[in-house]
């Protein structure tokens, strides 16, 4: 067995050298340079989304609302650290066979649920059945597919893969599997009982959540505040009023048309971190028109990026190709050519699906991604020039994952991304997978899609990984114009640190456990 101790770089760079891994992809674990935090406060956060919708079942975990939720009330095996490497959490080692097939995790001792029920590994086993029952809709059920088995052995559990997997730690950083208390094998879900910092005190779906510290967290270095208010306002002018008037503490999702001008304000902070956030537009390939490939393709040189990244973005971002790899991570396709905004192979195309024009409804709103109702007035512009009668519905925000998302069949979407690029490939993009929200299947990548996540040459998988995105670009059902910046804003005697996880918005939705007051 590779043994994986995390907290020493060294031992994790030779563990990772066994499995084909490189220097470069398993870089350090040093922690960033905080300023000290103190104890004490109550903070208020307002967040751009949140749905009358929401529950705690954390297989239905979907926007930032609840993901912070998560994260702040429970406890996960593995976690993300600020500088983008796997960092221990509920397991505090692991280690894997020689083909990563198998792999085995030390549970940390002493640590209780808010219940004082003790963690144990029959807990873990028990959340992972939840996600992969037979019966099971999970966001994370295709994440977990490729376990043949899972089981208790005393303060560890083992898994059997069905094939190696490198990356198989970063899959228990998901949000939607947190672990959960079980009795008998069932776990439960519906108290909102956890093993994080705080406990969940109340929760008002699409409204608001109040949490307390949790005084007996196994991790005496986090949870500063003695408690968090969380506040669902998904209109970003109201957001911000909430926020300049002091009513909140920290607000995401700017008006990035106002936060130059909020940011000569000497008590707010602007904060901009690049990562794999990217905003799509989502065909369903299984409905007409989009169930030609050529009028995907159509769809996708009727679009003009830059004016997306130049007026709704207002800079804070780059260029989308496509597909759903950030610049910076690790198997990003270097070789592949930007598709660019062309009206005339827009209409080549549709002439090739046998159209002469062709007419689509776009829904957009907010909660979709900010700016989104303004991004389709523009793709409806530079689109029609290509003959591409664009409708656009401005959808309310309150329902929009429940009623409209993988309901309609072009939409606004925003995805976070994924910290592997397997993690976000089979979450999204896999033929099946519950979050497949264009429902597109094609076979080539499928087929790259399993081998890549077993195979241990870094080289092999670098092409597989390049091929999938090409496949994706060319026959994909999403048309990813832009990579956004996370942006949000603190009040000055909110402490934060100099560095910030790009894995989700506002220090990866781990601000609960990471910030303080002055």
């Amino acid at each position: 067995m590779t043994n994986y101790k995390t907290p020493s770089r060294r031992g994790f760079l030779q563990g990772s050298t066994a499995l084909g891994l490189s220097a470069m992809a398993a870089s350090s674990f040093a922690s960033s340079a905080y300023a000290a935090p103190t104890r004490g406060g109550s903070l208020r956060v307002a967040k751009g989304d949140g749905a009358t919708t929401d529950t705690l079942d954390p297989a239905t975990f979907a926007g930032s609302f609840m993901v912070a939720t998560a994260y702040g009330i429970h406890g996960f095996l593995t976690g993300i650290g600020t500088d983008g490497d796997i960092e221990p959490q509920l397991a505090e080692s692991w280690e894997a066979s020689a083909d990563a097939k198998t792999w085995r995790f030390k549970l940390r001792s002493g640590v209780a649920f808010h219940n004082g029920k003790a963690l144990n590994a029959d807990d873990v086993v028990a959340t992972i059945n939840y996600h992969t029952k037979e019966d099971s809709t999970s966001a994370v059920k295709s994440l977990l597919a490729s376990i043949e088995s899972v089981k208790a052995d005393g303060e560890v559990v083992e898994f059997v893969l069905d094939a190696g997997n490198a990356d198989f730690p970063f899959t228990f950083t998901d949000y939607h599997m947190p672990i959960l208390p079980s009795a008998d094998g069932e776990v439960d879900w519906k108290s909102g009982v956890g093993c994080g910092p705080y406990k969940l005190v109340s929760l008002d779906p699409g409204i608001s959540a109040k949490f307390a510290r949790n005084h007996e967290d196994w991790d005496q270095n986090r949870g500063w505040f003695e408690e968090i208010e969380l506040l669902s306002i998904a209109d970003p002018n109201a957001r911000t009023t909430a926020f300049v008037s002091g009513d909140v503490h920290a607000i995401d999702k700017l008006d990035l048309k106002t936060a130059g001008l909020m940011g000569r304000n000497p008590n707010v902070t602007i904060h901009s971190v690049a990562g794999s956030q990217h905003f799509t537009f989502a065909m369903s390939t299984n409905q007409a028109p989009f169930d030609d490939p050529n009028v995907r393709l159509a769809m996708k040189y009727g679009i003009d990026r830059q004016e997306l990244v130049d007026k709704i973005l207002f800079g804070y971002g780059v260029l989308g190709n496509d597909h759903p790899i950030g610049r910076s991570q690790r198997f990003f396709n270097t070789e592949l050519e930007q598709t660019s905004y062309d009206p005339d192979r827009a209409k080549f195309h549709l002439k090739e699906a046998g159209l002469d024009s062709v007419s689509v409804a776009l829904s957009a709103a907010d909660a979709g991604f900010p700016g989104s109702v303004d991004a389709a007035t523009l793709y409806q512009a530079s689109a029609g020039k290509g003959g591409i009668n664009i409708d656009v519905i401005r959808e309310p925000n309150d329902g929009y994952w429940s009623d409209v998302w993988m309901q309609k069949p072009f939409s606004a979407v925003w995805w976070a991304g994924r910290p592997v690029e397997d993690a976000m490939l089979t979450t999204v993009y896999a033929s099946g997978a519950s979050w497949n929200d264009t429902f597109w299947d094609n076979t080539r990548f499928n087929e790259l899609l399993v081998a890549a996540r077993s195979e241990l040459d870094e080289a092999k998988r670098r092409d597989m990984y390049f091929e999938m995105q090409a496949i994706l670009n060319q026959d994909g059902g999403a048309v990813i114009p832009v990579f956004a910046n996370f942006v949000f804003a603190t009040g000055s005697n909110v402490v934060t640190g100099d560095q910030f996880s790009a894995h989700f918005d506002m220090d990866g939705e781990r601000w609960m456990e990471r910030w303080s007051f002055a």
